[in-house]
């Protein structure tokens, strides 16, 4: 009797699964970036927007279309002439780096101390840094006004800058924490050399922190560059070449409305927050690249 050789079953589709996962890979891929290109847009259309606006006529302003017919480019010529935009970039810009050098060099004084000196009641101090972070602006606006009050700096720079001599508590929070990733034995070992802590500060720490120190100056130059409230608090309203760039924009919409007696020409009010916002972006260009390592390094410990 004849005997019927087994059959032999074929294995797993091995070869055909290995040859779809680089398939998968690249639709996944594909969905990923199609999504990003989405979002770009959405966060792009303003900034779209606000630049066809700009070079709208007064009637087109705001009929959201994003190719202006025609293209009015004497806009920028006109505001330029009527508005005293180039005192309010340079104003804009020297508190800005003053407010932003200033904390940013205190802040990490007090960090430093904080992550690396014992003394008593460390700990406790810290927190009490970090509590004054729940305070509302409400709260200390009326005293931190009457202090300036009484040393006669109403009226002038001084209050937009001078108050980050003593630093801030989110970012003591973030250079500290930085500091303490940083290899204690390297700077025990400069003490052995007889280095002093000055030394050790601006000539260890300082060049191994710079990714977290420039993102630190650059939250403050943002945050102090789109500060409304404190330029129209404490500078005269009666100088419009005092103003820094958001007071100026707040009076150029003033200026052209036409409860004040202008002509809704919103179109100058464009091209001003235009030409306001492109020292941002071209900071957070060259920034960039800091911006995203003090980002992916701060924070860590050990």
């Amino acid at each position: 009797m004849a005997t019927v050789a087994p059959s032999v079953e074929q294995p797993p589709r091995a070869g055909l699964s290995a040859a779809r996962a680089p398939m998968k890979k690249r639709v996944k891929r594909a969905i990923v970036v199609a999504v990003l290109i989405a979002f770009s847009l959405v966060f792009l259309y303003p900034f779209a927007w606000l630049l066809a606006a700009s070079l709208k006529s007064r009637g087109q302003v705001f009929d959201n279309s994003l190719i202006p017919d025609p293209v009015m480019w004497s806009n920028y010529v006109e505001i330029w002439n009527e508005l005293p935009l180039g005192h309010w970039m340079f104003n804009s810009i020297s508190i800005a780096v003053l407010a932003a050098v200033l904390v940013a060099v205190s802040s990490s004084l007090v960090a430093w101390g904080f992550a690396h000196f014992e003394f008593p009641f460390r700990n406790q101090l810290f927190g009490l840094v970090l509590a004054t972070m729940m305070l509302p602006a409400a709260v200390t606006m009326v005293p931190t006004f009457l202090i300036w009050k009484y040393l006669g700096a109403l009226g002038t720079w001084l209050p937009l800058f001078a108050g980050n001599l003593f630093g801030s508590a989110f970012y003591i929070f973030l250079q500290r924490q930085f500091y303490l990733g940083l290899p204690r034995d390297l700077f025990e070992a400069a003490r052995i050399d007889g280095a002093n802590h000055w030394t050790i500060f601006w000539r260890m720490v300082m060049p191994l922190s710079m990714p977290s120190f420039i993102i630190v100056l650059l939250f403050e130059f943002q945050a102090s560059w789109n500060n409304l409230q404190a330029a129209l608090i404490y500078l005269n309203a009666g100088s419009a070449q005092q103003f820094t760039a958001p007071l100026g924009i707040a009076y150029a919409m003033t200026k052209y409305s036409p409860t004040a007696g202008g002509q809704a020409d919103y179109q100058y009010v464009m091209v001003a927050a235009l030409i306001v916002t492109l020292p941002m972006l071209l900071l957070f260009s060259f920034g960039q690249r800091f911006f995203i390592e003090g980002v992916a390094t701060t924070g860590r410990k050990g």
